[in-house]
């Protein structure tokens, strides 16, 4: 088993060190998919892979943002860099991404994880840390159902597992957090 964790920190630590640039979720992804490549000899490392693929159906989500797999090994990568506010919609999308990774680690996934980098700090400070913001902002553990905060508010999650967000900060380039579930 590799350690996806430790890699992501890795890529992570190189971005704020302005070794990458990462201006948005599309450079992301193929930043830390060549990477990844270079990291993972003999694991081949895709973009976008439909679930299909691994004979898998009725997920939250259809597409996985990366996917690393060799013929014994297999592990998902849910990423996020939001760029126009939209904090609690944005919020609940980081929950779903959540939600669709413990999907796969029980259809057999070895590691998944979700890797969410901001820019705007509303999105890990702030007053309000109650309902979604909590969260991300108030320590709350992300457990159970959670409904959709605006709009419509007959959409609801269901996280199994306990996850707390623990934002890494930077001087000035933003906070990630990793979930490894």
């Amino acid at each position: 088993m590799i350690n996806i964790k430790t890699i992501l920190s890795e890529f992570m630590g190189i971005v704020f060190a302005g070794e990458i640039e990462v201006y948005n979720e599309f450079s992301l992804q193929h930043e830390l998919g060549i990477f990844l490549r270079q990291r993972l000899p003999g694991f081949k490392v895709q973009f976008e892979r439909n679930v299909s693929f691994f004979n898998i159906k009725n997920t939250v989500k259809h597409e996985i943002d990366i996917v690393i797999y060799n013929e014994s090994e297999k592990y998902a990568i849910e990423l996020k860099q939001p760029r126009n506010g939209q904090h609690p919609e944005q919020m609940f999308s980081f929950i779903k991404d959540i939600e669709f990774m413990e999907q796969l680690k029980e259809e057999g996934f070895d590691g998944t994880y979700c890797l969410t980098y901001v820019q705007d700090k509303l999105f890990y400070s702030g007053a309000n840390k109650f309902g979604i913001y909590g969260y991300f902002r108030g320590n709350v553990p992300i457990h159970g159902t959670i409904i959709k905060p605006t709009g419509k508010k007959d959409y609801e999650l269901k996280i199994i597992g306990e996850y707390k967000i623990n934002w890494v900060l930077t001087d000035d380039k933003g906070a990630y957090y990793i979930v490894e579930l």
